[in-house]
C-alpha cells in the first residue's frame, strides 16, 4: 500500500510539474524572426496543419507542443483560414485563440478575385473596423505609402482574407495584399512554362487578370488561357471584352455595342494588338498559374454556352458555328 501511495504521489507531482511546464508555455512570448510577422493559414488546414504552415513561416520553434497544448484545452477547432500579420510577439495561447473561430479580437477584410481596384478601395472606405487613410490619396500616392514601385495599383493586391486588429490603417492591408502578391506572382514565375510570349512576371499578371475576367467555370481557365496565349503568339488581337470595358470605365452602361468595340483605346484588344498596359482586375492564384502554363491546345476561340461554361475552337467557321448554335440556345 506505501508503494502504491508512493507511485500516486510522484504521479501527481508529474502531473502538476507539467500543468505549471504547460502553462510557463502558453503564457510565455513567442520569439518572432521579424515584426510584422505574416503568415497564411490554407483553406480546410487543420489544427496541426495550420502549426506546420505558421512554424514554416517561422512563428513556432516547437508545433507539436503547439498542438497538445490546444488539444489539452479542448480547442483543436476549425481553423479560421487567411492571412494573419501580429504586430507584436504573442503567447501561445493568444495565437491559438487568433486562428481559432473564438477569436473576436480581430477583424477581417476578404479581398475577391476579379475586383478591380476602384472597387477595392469601396470595400476598404466602407469598413467600419478600418482606419481610412487612403481615403483622401490618389491611387500614385497609395503605392508610394505602401512602397510599390508601379505607376498604376490595378492588379498588384491579392485576393485573400486579411484579419487584423480593429482600428489598424487600410494602408496595412493593401501593403500585406500588394506584397504577398508580389511572393505569389514570382514565385508561381520561377516555375512557368517554356517559350511563354510574354517576358516578365508583370506581363504574366496583365493576362491572369484578363483570364480571371473572362473565366465563368474554374475548370476553364487553362484553357482560356491557352486561347490568350495562342493568340499572342500567333500576332492575333486578343479580342476580349472584359478589356474594353475596364478602358470604357463609367462610360460603359452594361450592354457593349458595336461602336465600342471599334473606338480604339489602350485597353481595346480588338484594335490593337498584344496585352493591355496594365492589369484589369486582381487575379487569384488560379489565374496566375493558367496563365503561366495554359492547357497544351490549338483553340484560337471560345464562346459561353450559357451555363458558365465556354466552347473552344480552332479555327473561325467552327466558332461561328458555335455563336450561332449556343446563341440561338440561350434565345
Amino acid at each position: 500500500m506505501n508503494v502504491i501511495k508512493e507511485l500516486l504521489l510522484w504521479l501527481l507531482f508529474l502531473l502538476v510539474v507539467l500543468a505549471g511546464l504547460f502553462a510557463y508555455y502558453a503564457n510565455t512570448p513567442i520569439p518572432l524572426e521579424r515584426t510584422p510577422f505574416e503568415f497564411t493559414l490554407k483553406q480546410g488546414s487543420s489544427l496541426k496543419s495550420a502549426a506546420s504552415q505558421i512554424k514554416k513561416a517561422g512563428g513556432l520553434s516547437n508545433e507539436w507542443l503547439f498542438v497538445l497544448l490546444a488539444r489539452g484545452l479542448g480547442q483543436a477547432r476549425q481553423i479560421k483560414p487567411g492571412n494573419y500579420q501580429l504586430e507584436h510577439e504573442v503567447t501561445p495561447l493568444k495565437l491559438l485563440h487568433m486562428i481559432s473561430k473564438g477569436r473576436v479580437e480581430q477583424s477581417s477584410l476578404t479581398i475577391i478575385e476579379g475586383t478591380t481596384f476602384r472597387q477595392l478601395r469601396a470595400v476598404l472606405n466602407g469598413d467600419p473596423t478600418l482606419r481610412h487613410d487612403s481615403a483622401p490619396l490618389s491611387d500614385e500616392e497609395i503605392l508610394k505609402r505602401i512602397g510599390a514601385g508601379e505607376t498604376s495599383a490595378e492588379g498588384l493586391f491579392f485576393p485573400d482574407t486579411y484579419n487584423y486588429d480593429k482600428g489598424s490603417s487600410d494602408l496595412v492591408v493593401l501593403k500585406r495584399a500588394y506584397q504577398l502578391m508580389q511572393r505569389q506572382l514570382q514565385e508561381s514565375w520561377k516555375h512557368r512554362d517554356a517559350g511563354l510570349p510574354f517576358d516578365t512576371p508583370y506581363q504574366a499578371l496583365i493576362l491572369a487578370s484578363i483570364v480571371e475576367k473572362e473565366t465563368g467555370q474554374p475548370g476553364d481557365r487553362p484553357m482560356i488561357a491557352s486561347v490568350f496565349v495562342n493568340r499572342l503568339r500567333k500576332n492575333m488581337r486578343l479580342q476580349t471584352d472584359p478589356t474594353v470595358i475596364y478602358g470604357m470605365g463609367d462610360k460603359f452602361k452594361g450592354n457593349l455595342r458595336r461602336k465600342d468595340l471599334t473606338t480604339d483605346s489602350p485597353y481595346n484588344t480588338y484594335t490593337r494588338s498584344g496585352l493591355t498596359p496594365t492589369p484589369i482586375a486582381l487575379p487569384g492564384l488560379a489565374a496566375i498559374q493558367a496563365a503561366l502554363h495554359p492547357a497544351p491546345s490549338k483553340a484560337l476561340y471560345f464562346v459561353a454556352r450559357g451555363d458558365g461554361t465556354s466552347h473552344f475552337s480552332t479555327n473561325l467557321i467552327d466558332h461561328n458555328n458555335a455563336v450561332n448554335r449556343f446563341q440561338l440556345k440561350q434565345k
